[in-house]
Parts: structure tokens; C-alpha cells; sequence
């Protein structure tokens, strides 16, 4: 279960980034089990905000702290490499190596016991193993890259849109593996989607931004379109299934 939320453990993060057309400004706190969503439209610093979380992006205010200890300081000027927290960061460029197959690239990343071929079958793509990242499909290059992040055990899983390139059937079957990494290794997990339904599929505490700031009033204002959505697909649903029943042959 995921720690209190009172517990200097997991993940405890001042953002605040200038950037061409806004400042970034959010607070963030994930404890180990737990899972943060960011969300909003496009160009309104979710990305940004995980590329700071990982060290690759600078600070310019505000301090990122994890598990008790200093990752960044504005204040102090700390800064701690992106390799030495002990994270896990699924872009969208999915950085797999081009010159290595599947396999090599889990192998290479594995930290501990581990099996790479197990990793590859759980997300459905254990017969690719000896295949190099240009000959498989942008949804198996996506389910590598999530098995290569996994495979380093990391303490702080950041997810960039993890399934924007998946089916519905694929998106269930990686976020129940997921569920069972997080379970079993108690991850901070901090994602980004634009996908709303997806976000409010898992348990999790979503934060919208808007022009760098927390906007609940976007977030209540996607919500309700969803489920004007979905109450149109209903009625659709009902209308064809009329239409079905009117043009049975009726039997003598």
C-alpha cells in the first residue's frame, strides 16, 4: 500500500520553469505505490515537468526531493545527474538501442535478477525478441521501451503518453503489468496523458495544467464533455440495436 501521505518518503517536487510563453509553476507529491497523472492540453508544461522530475531539465525555482534526500535546490544551486536518481524515464522517442535486438537492449538495462525474454512475453511481444527496433511497429517499439525502463528497477517511473501508441487490448494488458511492477516494487509513478478516460481508469490523483498552472476548472470541464460522450455513444448503441431488431424477418 502506498506510504502516508505525511512520510518524507517518495516523491516531494516544487516545480517552477520559465519557458517562452509562460512560467511553470506546480507542486507535486507521490509517495511509493502511488500514482500522479498530469494532464491538460497540448503545450501546457506536462512534459516539461517530467523532464525537470528527471534531472534533464533545470529548475528555476522551488526544490525536488525524493525518499528524504535533495535532488535539486534553485536556492542552493544542488543539482543531481539524471543517473544518479535512480529513475526510470519512458519518452516518446522510446530511446532503445538501433543497433542492439529487443532482447540485448532489456539485457542491457536489467539491474539485478531478471529475465528478459519474461519481460517480452508479458507484453505480448516474446516472439520479437531477436528483432531490432526499425522492424517491429511503433506499438511493439512502445511495449519494448516500457519493458527496457522496467528492466532497471527503477525508484521513480516517469511515463510520457506510455500507450498513445496502443490498442485498447494492449493498453490493458500494460497497465495491468504495471499494476503488478508497482505492487511489487512499491514505484512512484508520475504520467502524462492527454487521453481523460485513460486517467481516470487507474487510481490515481490527476492534476491538470493549463499555461503551466493547476487548473481544476479544465479538468471539470473535460469530464463533463467525456460524459456527454459517452451518453451519445449510448444512445448511438440503442439506435443501431433498434434498427437491428426492426430489420429481423419476422418468422411466420
Amino acid at each position: 500500500m502506498p506510504h502516508p501521505a505525511g512520510s518524507d518518503l517518495g516523491l516531494e517536487a516544487v516545480l517552477v520553469k520559465r519557458l517562452a510563453q509562460y512560467t511553470l509553476e506546480v507542486s507535486l507529491r507521490c509517495a511509493p505505490g502511488a500514482t500522479v497523472i498530469l494532464t491538460g492540453p497540448s503545450g501546457s508544461g506536462k512534459t516539461t515537468a517530467l523532464r525537470c522530475l528527471a534531472g534533464l531539465e533545470p529548475i528555476d525555482g522551488g526544490r525536488i526531493r525524493f525518499n528524504g534526500g535533495c535532488w535539486d535546490d534553485a536556492a542552493t544551486g544542488r543539482h543531481t545527474h539524471p543517473r544518479d536518481r535512480g529513475i526510470g524515464f519512458l519518452s516518446q522517442e522510446y530511446a532503445l538501442f538501433p543497433h542492439m535486438t529487443l532482447r540485448q537492449n532489456i539485457r542491457f538495462a536489467l539491474h539485478g535478477p531478471g529475465d528478459s525474454a519474461e519481460l517480452l512475453e508479458a507484453v505480448g511481444i516474446g516472439h520479437l525478441a531477436h528483432q531490432r527496433p526499425h522492424q517491429i511497429s511503433g506499438g511493439e517499439r512502445q511495449r519494448a521501451a516500457l519493458c527496457q525502463t522496467l528492466a532497471s528497477r527503477p525508484r521513480l517511473l516517469l511515463l510520457d503518453e506510455p500507450f498513445s501508441a496502443l490498442d485498447m487490448e494492449n493498453r490493458r494488458l500494460l497497465r495491468e503489468m504495471l499494476r503488478h511492477a508497482q505492487a511489487e516494487s512499491q514505484l512512484a509513478i508520475v504520467q502524462v496523458t492527454h487521453d481523460l478516460a485513460e486517467a481516470l481508469s487507474v487510481p490515481a490523483q490527476i492534476v491538470a495544467l493549463r499555461q503551466g498552472r493547476e487548473d481544476a476548472g479544465w479538468l471539470n470541464r473535460q469530464k463533463a464533455l467525456l460524459m456527454d460522450d459517452l451518453h451519445r455513444l449510448q444512445e448511438t448503441r440503442q439506435e443501431v440495436q433498434q434498427e437491428s431488431q426492426a430489420a429481423e424477418p419476422i418468422s411466420a
